[in-house]
């Protein structure tokens, strides 16, 4: 199992050369040319919708993206560390919860939307201490 790691600040133009690394390992693990694309834009999203949740939160640790190369498939695990709290709460620090702010919600949930679009086998998880999108496709054999 061939594994790189990306680590970057959350910082819009750092983005796209994530999509740029992402696009080159799944080639290498044997993704299907045809889906490169949705790779790209998939990963795009994902590291887009972390990157505005550390701003939205403050938080200055970094985005993680693991690019990992299994036996018949290749995942992308796109991390953030921003806190989610209930919609109606208030963040730690008297700031506005997320689920208080109804654009970013909305935005959030159009980023999600798309991710579920261009990938079949896509898992979110989100808790108080950040969140992950990993979104895994299918390798040649």
């Amino acid at each position: 199992m061939a594994t790189v790691e990306l680590r970057f600040s959350a910082l819009p133009e750092h983005v796209r050369t994530a999509r740029l690394v992402a696009a080159a390992v799944a080639r290498r693990a044997g993704v299907d040319e045809a889906v490169l694309d949705e790779v790209r834009l998939a990963v795009g999203e994902a590291c887009s919708r972390a990157v505005g949740l550390h701003q939205a939160a403050d938080v200055p640790a970094p985005v993680r993206v693991a690019l990992v190369e299994e036996e018949k498939q290749f995942s992308i695990e796109v991390g953030d560390e921003a806190p989610r709290t209930a919609p109606g709460e208030r963040a730690a620090g008297g700031g506005p919860g997320r689920g208080e702010d109804s654009d970013a919600e909305g935005e959030d949930e159009m980023g999600l939307a798309v991710i579920s679009g261009l990938v079949d086998d896509v898992e979110v998880t989100a808790g108080e201490n950040g969140g992950s999108i990993r979104m895994t496709w299918p390798t040649a054999s």
